[in-house]
């Protein structure tokens, strides 16, 4: 492939790298969104952005497959292959103007990403929250007035006595 060619597919390369900064940012919207939702029990709003959100990923995939196969093209014409080839390596094949714009995008993307796990680290850790809450709460629910009993045999094993409170059948 000639330098020209090279080129265009580096201009290629920068739409889908948009496209992808893009789809980062408004992941991130969608997760601030995901948290208010399940904080404020909307489950009706939380039911249309998961049905945004399954939609939404669908149409991704074909944004995915578009700069996989530049990315492919790409690694072709600098003669290393698919997994080498990497937004460093092209910025090393490329004249300074055109390696300002991919390094500027590389650092928008390095930056979104880590904001993006910091996000989904604090997702992650309120639905898990929220589903120890509800376990606690069933528990204290399905457990009211249970009292357990523990005895002890002659071999040291435990065994468990479950009771109720409320109503004792022994005579």
């Amino acid at each position: 492939m000639k330098a020209a060619g090279i080129e265009d597919k580096v201009d290629e390369l920068a739409v889908a790298l948009d496209r992808d900064i893009e789809h980062i940012e408004e992941s991130l919207l969608r997760l601030n969104e995901l948290r208010s939702l399940v904080i404020k029990h909307d489950n009706v709003s939380l039911g249309k952005l998961l049905e945004g959100i399954e939609a939404e990923s669908e149409s991704y995939k074909e944004q995915e497959s578009r700069r996989r196969a530049i990315r492919e093209e790409l690694a072709s014409a600098l003669g290393c292959s698919f997994e080498e080839m990497t937004l460093s390596r092209l910025e090393a094949g490329l004249s300074e103007g055109r390696r300002a714009e991919v390094t500027e995008r590389k650092d928008k993307l390095r930056s979104l990403i880590g904001e993006l796990k910091k996000e989904y680290l604090r997702t992650v850790m309120l639905l898990s929250d929220c589903a120890r809450f509800n376990r606690l709460l069933l528990k204290s629910v399905f457990d009211l007035g249970k009292i357990e009993i523990i005895t002890y045999g002659s071999k040291g094993d435990a065994r468990r006595q479950g009771e109720t409170a409320f109503v004792n059948m022994r005579i």
